[in-house]
């Protein structure tokens, strides 16, 4: 199993130590444009092996070439968000650096699953799949997985609980057009909804919203990777060790929830052959028409994103 992590930024870089440190895979691959960057990274992630005791499987490069081969490519290039910009203000920017990225992916790696993590999430996820020419199936965004971590955790400080005893999924676009799901929402197996008012969890639902954009703010400069690295090897874990577990993932839909030919937060089944299937909930007229809107969202972007090709 060989897992290449595009961009040596602090979300690849540290993406690439879990994938290494969880024994995930093989093989792990960091390449960035910047000569010596990924390199100088990864001998440092090797050197740490003996102490962390895992194998020292992971390597830099600037050169696609030592790519080839890769079953999961995880796109973390792009430039990052800074205080006052919405992913949206992202779009123009990133779509030429990922549309460079997935071309030189697809030539050395013609089988390989990706996995984009570059804002703004559900248009660049969309852009990977159609440059790329893979199936469906085998590319898909990271969103829900880090959205669903962020509310996990605001609801156990605001109860006061362990994050582990607490279940909550979103859905919908990672950003305004987040669709939480209180009915599936529990807390030591009690629902959410018994537990907090309505006040209550819309303001847990409004910072997980703006959990990013929180996080930007507070550090000035650069984002967040701790989280969004996790989310990752959770979804590396799922595909490399073929677990068929239900995450929720950016995916195509094909007429789930009556949505079809959007890429879109849903829940999906991951294994070796990537998305395998999008699980349908139990979801209210309310969350659907949520979620129907949050399609609606992501294709008028993807088509302004047309244009600009």
């Amino acid at each position: 199993m060989r897992v290449t992590i595009v961009g040596s930024g602090f979300v690849g870089a540290t993406a690439a130590m879990r994938v290494a440190q969880k024994g995930l895979a093989d093989d792990v691959v960091m390449i960035d444009i910047v000569e010596g960057l990924p390199q100088g990274l990864s001998l440092d992630m090797r050197q740490s092996a003996p102490i962390e005791g895992f194998e020292p499987n992971v390597r830099g490069t600037n050169d696609y070439a030592d790519t080839a081969g890769s079953d999961v490519v995880v796109i973390t290039a792009g430039l990052p968000r800074q205080p006052g910009m919405s992913r949206m203000d992202l779009l123009e920017k990133n779509s030429g650096i990922v549309r460079g990225v997935v071309q030189s992916i697809a030539e050395h790696s013609p089988n390989a699953i990706l996995i984009v993590v570059t804002n703004p999430l559900d248009e660049m996820t969309y852009l990977a799949s159609d440059v790329s020419g893979f199936p469906k199936e085998r590319v898909m965004g990271m969103a829900g997985v880090l959205d669903s971590a962020r509310l996990r955790l605001f609801i156990a400080e605001e109860l006061g609980v362990s994050p582990g005893t607490v279940e909550a999924i979103t859905l919908g676009s990672h950003g305004e057009a987040m669709v939480p799901l209180p009915r599936q929402a529990t807390v030591g197996g009690k629902p959410l909804t018994e537990l907090v008012d309505e006040q209550t969890l819309e303001r847990l639902y409004q910072r997980t919203r703006d959990a990013g954009a929180e996080i930007v703010a507070l550090l000035q400069k650069g984002s967040a990777y701790y989280a969004p690295s996790a989310a990752i090897a959770q979804m590396v874990n799922a595909i490399a060790g073929d677990t068929k577990e239900v995450l929720p993932v950016c995916a195509w839909t094909t007429g789930q929830y009556g949505i079809s030919d959007v890429y879109l937060g849903v829940p999906a089944r991951l294994g070796k052959g990537g998305v395998e299937e999008i699980v349908e909930l139990d979801l209210n007229q309310d969350e659907v028409a949520a979620l129907r809107g949050a399609a609606e969202g992501i294709r008028a972007k993807c088509a302004d994103l047309r244009k600009l090709s």
